[in-house]
């Protein structure tokens, strides 16, 4: 079953509490117990990486039903040169209408849009075996490296897709994820007790 009778627009700022409740519902248990997702999307909002033209909903008989935000990044090249590139994420759509092409449809969507406004490429973090419809190859094979801290890597779940034929081409560097990113645990555990409370659970396959 797919869902085909959607609408993907801008996020408004009455829509902010409903794409919150979204993403942690969407990512709840999923990586961690509890989540954090719906933390770094209330505060990117304030930030100057955040894009507005594609912090995007999409909506279903009137209800919102997925939600995608990019921002600013960039590869640091070896020779020197910051190259402008776009990351999304957190992207979520509702739990029960996961893998029924959704997520693929808005995501599709946003980067047609991102192409439009003149990104040359896109960097994220996630599963080539999802990814790679949307277009997406290892970044590692592009002699990208994904950089946390002091140390730099070819890792599998670094991945990049050109907008822009050829933007990187003869380009080698590193990529660290924008800092909005890295959030103050604390301070999403006082985020997140605004929420229904939930059940926090430690499930195989958790990345933390």
């Amino acid at each position: 079953m797919k869902i085909s009778n959607y609408t993907i627009r801008p996020e408004r700022p009455e829509d902010y509490r409903k794409t919150e409740n979204l993403t942690r519902e969407a990512f709840w248990n999923v990586y961690r117990p509890g989540c954090t997702e719906h933390y770094v999307l209330h505060c990117f909002r304030s930030r100057p990486e955040f894009i507005p033209e594609l912090d995007l909903v999409m909506e279903a008989d009137g209800e919102i039903i997925g939600h995608i935000m990019y921002v600013h990044s960039n590869i640091q090249s070896d020779d020197g040169r910051k190259i402008p590139t776009l990351t999304f994420g957190p992207i979520s759509i509702k739990s029960e209408l996961q893998k029924m092409g959704c997520g693929k449809a808005l995501l599709d969507c946003s980067i047609e849009k991102a192409a439009g406004l003149g990104a040359g490429a896109i960097c994220i973090e996630g599963n080539i075996g999802f990814y790679r419809k949307s277009g997406f190859v290892e970044a590692g094979s592009m002699g990208l490296r994904y950089r946390t801290g002091e140390n730099e890597e070819i890792v599998p779940y670094f991945l990049c897709r050109e907008l822009k034929p050829g933007f990187l081409t003869g380009i080698t560097g590193s990529y660290c994820p924008p800092e909005g990113y890295f959030i103050d645990e604390d301070k999403a555990e006082d985020f997140d007790a605004l929420f229904p409370p939930k059940e926090k659970l430690r499930l195989p396959g958790q990345l933390f």
